[in-house]
């Protein structure tokens, strides 16, 4: 079985600060953002919730894509995140991966 990773979006509210990063269980990663156990920019600005995400099974795609995303004008990463996600939903709570 093949490895899933996931490049993601998290906010702190609609059209707020946001964070994109790269993991392989989004479940987890999640879980350490809405806790705040990991120091750095996500805990200082309260960044816990998943608004767009991505999943890939080449984690050097998956990197790529992340660094990709980074580099763009913010206009473009809300167009990004509105096309799925209009209203800024919490995706992580969402029928995708409640299990």
């Amino acid at each position: 079985m093949s490895k899933t990773y996931y490049v993601y979006i998290i906010t702190n509210k609609a059209r707020g600060t946001l964070y994109i990063g790269v993991t392989n269980d989004i479940l987890r990663r999640m879980y350490e953002h809405k806790n705040k156990l990991v120091p750095g920019f996500s805990k200082k600005y309260s960044l816990d919730k998943l608004i767009y995400f991505e999943h890939y099974t080449d984690i050097n795609e998956a990197i790529k894509r992340e660094k990709m995303i980074k580099k763009w004008e913010r206009i473009w990463k809300l167009e990004l995140i509105e096309q799925v996600n209009p209203n800024w939903n919490d995706l992580i709570e969402s029928d995708i991966f409640i299990k």
